[in-house]
């Protein structure tokens, strides 16, 4: 398994590749893919990375794991191909942009259209077994994209982290709040949303902030 990953992140994570904890992952990944369906697709791994380059990111979107059902990880989190109905948190999000911007509810849930507006989508676990979520958590993954994530507070500033739920928010202690904006509230979840994920008002937040820093805001239409 090489990484498939684009050339910019490829650059600011290219020490993460040599390390013990990524080869032992390579080394799982290989001996899991022989013996079970893996998500998402080999190709669509590092999907985050490549539908936003490291100079590109704006906002960071965290989720915990890909979905472990069939045709739905593509390697952006909450995301699903065109086609594929949205899941449960996926269909909280759209009601929350609904009641926050007034937008329409889409009739698709691929994501893609974020990233490349600067939307990094990472997942903290970045694969999973068919049908059994979390199957690859401790596995390597979050020190990985842990890595990524202190990388993009290092480097840049001025980056809005949307933090949904308690996993997401202990990523907190990696990004420095005094160069970063970090929004939190419950996850979409349905068993969390009602406790403060609906009218959090992320997204019209997420546009002022970037507005007020003199960057362009994220059109979150989807259709």
């Amino acid at each position: 398994m090489k990484p498939q990953i684009e050339e910019t992140w490829k650059k600011v994570l290219m020490d993460e590749f040599k390390k013990d904890y990524f080869i032992k992952l390579k080394e799982f990944l290989v001996e899991e893919k022989k013996k079970y369906t893996v998500y998402p697709p080999g190709s669509q791994i590092f999907a985050a990375f490549n539908h936003t380059p490291f100079n590109s990111v704006k906002v960071v979107i965290l989720g915990q794991d890909p979905y472990h059902g069939p045709g739905q990880a593509h390697g952006l989190c909450f995301s699903v191909p065109k086609g594929t109905p949205a899941p449960p948190s996926l269909q909280n999000i759209f009601k929350e942009i609904n009641s926050d911007l007034g937008l329409p509810i889409p009739n698709h849930g691929n994501l893609e259209k974020w990233a490349k507006q600067g939307v990094l989508l990472l997942n903290a676990t970045l694969t999973v077994r068919a049908n059994q979520a979390g199957s690859h958590q401790n596995k390597g993954w979050e020190t990985f994209t842990d890595a990524a994530i202190k990388a993009l507070s290092d480097h840049h500033k001025g980056l809005v982290f949307i933090l949904w739920g308690n996993y997401a928010q202990a990523k907190t202690s990696i990004i420095d709040a005094n160069k970063h904006f970090i929004l939190t509230a419950p996850h979409p979840s349905p068993l969390s949303a009602s406790r403060g994920f609906f009218g959090c008002k992320h997204f019209s937040k997420t546009n002022r902030l970037l507005t007020s820093i003199g960057k362009e805001p994220i059109d979150w239409s989807l259709d």
